[in-house]
């Protein structure tokens, strides 16, 4: 499968969170899926391109012009993808994903966990988004989506949209699942 990770460029974050994201793209690798990611050289985004790489696996970077322009591409892209902007960017990572996997990160993570999940709502796509909550990481945006849904503004369960995981075993699991024919 493609798995396609949306996660931090910064590096001044929990180093636990670069050790689990390291032991992802070893996973991936050795199970045969490929990393498709931002295409930066800083952060979560290097981390598990460069793991990846150094477990035998593939790595797709979608890069904008503006992080190629300022040379902060990854050294650990196999195939590189370019495009003008960040909308591009995660519509072609959209089309080139079969799974999606949220890492820890900021307002970009975010835009691209609510891109992915909206579009899914309306039809656009059936492919599967899972958080993974790295030492509860993702346990406040799983607050405020239970308090969207009491109040009603979800059409639907979120659940059916975004899945959470606590441990790779969890998303393994998950992968495997939807892999089955």
């Amino acid at each position: 499968m493609k798995i396609c990770v949306f996660c931090s460029a910064n590096q001044q974050i929990d180093p636990e969170f670069f050790t689990l994201t390291e032991e992802l793209g070893r996973w991936a690798a050795k199970n045969g899926h490929s990393i498709v990611f931002g295409g930066v050289n800083l952060g979560l985004m290097e981390c598990v391109a460069r793991a990846t790489r150094e477990a035998g696996g593939r790595t797709i970077g979608v890069v904008p012009a503006i992080v190629e322009k300022s040379r902060r591409t990854s050294d650990h892209v196999d195939v590189e993808i370019l495009c003008d902007n960040l909308n591009d960017r995660k519509q072609l990572m959209e089309d080139k994903s079969d799974v999606f996997i949220a890492l820890p990160g900021g307002i970009g993570t975010l835009d691209e966990i609510f891109t992915i999940a909206s579009s899914a709502t309306i039809g656009y796509h059936q492919k599967p988004l899972i958080l993974y909550n790295m030492k509860g990481f993702w346990d406040s945006l799983v607050a405020l989506l239970e308090d969207l849904q009491t109040k009603g503004v979800i059409r639907g369960r979120w659940q059916d949209y975004i899945h959470v995981a606590n441990s790779l075993d969890e998303i393994a699991d998950f992968i495997e699942a939807i892999a089955l024919p």
